[in-house]
């Protein structure tokens, strides 16, 4: 079950907070004015997602060499982007 807080309410709670969210090992919902504006989540959560995001940026990354086309140096693509 994801527990929804409003900012003003986590700010005085702060500690025990990050004690359900460490240790309940349930997320955190932070609302502002009613909507939904951030999340807290164990360290474990946020590595598992971090994983999941580096799996993807890699099957991406695979797909892109597989398809071949035109390749650029990356001091031209630099140049084109003014960097």
């Amino acid at each position: 079950m994801t527990i929804t807080i409003s900012t003003a309410s986590a700010r005085k709670n702060l500690a025990e907070i990050v004690n359900q969210v460490a240790y309940g090992v349930e997320p955190v919902i932070l609302t502002r004015r009613g909507k939904e504006v951030a999340a807290l989540v164990s360290i474990e959560e946020l590595e598992l997602l971090q994983q999941i995001e580096n799996h993807l940026d890699i099957a991406d990354a695979k797909k892109a060499l597989a398809e071949g086309g035109d390749n650029l140096q990356a001091d031209e693509v630099w140049k084109q982007l003014g960097l």
